[in-house]
């Protein structure tokens, strides 16, 4: 991976079910996607509004779909404007949805960390969970979200079961 090929903070890494050798990770320095079982991985770039974040969901069937959640790298760890949205590619990272239909979009300090995106197994429904107390819910990809709460404490991990 790029830059110092020493110092890498992996905040998640995913393979997909059905093409194992497919694998999609994100961290201080991008997102990347390997092929080869994470042998080789090529970073994705120009990803709008920001590559780093911490959290990836693959698609159990579709390698080339893959969800990620922008934030402002390390200076102050919210997402970017203020706008908490989700991004997700359809073709391998060569182009990027922003999904923010139902997510706050004024004054979003939401922090949604590696564990806190998950994709049940058919691949539609995704749950989101922030460090703000914020559960979100989508069945359609992420192309519309419903606010379940925004009241909890700090959401540091949700799971499909």
């Amino acid at each position: 991976m790029t830059h110092d090929p020493i110092a890498q903070d992996v905040h998640c890494l995913v393979q997909c079910a059905t093409q194992p050798q497919r694998m999609w990770v994100q961290h201080h320095n991008g997102i990347f996607v390997s092929s080869d079982e994470g042998r080789n991985f090529t970073e994705i770039q120009n990803v709008t509004p920001s590559a780093f974040g911490f959290p990836v969901a693959v698609h159990p069937r579709e390698p080339d779909t893959a969800w990620f959640v922008p934030e402002i790298k390390d200076e102050r760890r919210i997402p970017v404007g203020g706008k908490l949205a989700v991004t997700r590619t359809r073709d391998g990272g060569k182009t990027f949805d922003i999904l923010t239909n139902g997510l706050p979009q004024h004054h979003a300090y939401d922090v949604v960390y590696g564990h806190a995106l998950d994709l049940n197994e058919t691949g539609n429904r995704l749950v989101m969970g922030s460090t703000t107390g914020g559960l979100w819910i989508s069945e359609n990809q992420g192309d519309s979200w419903s606010e379940i709460t925004h009241t909890l404490q700090p959401v540091y991990a949700t799971r499909f079961v």
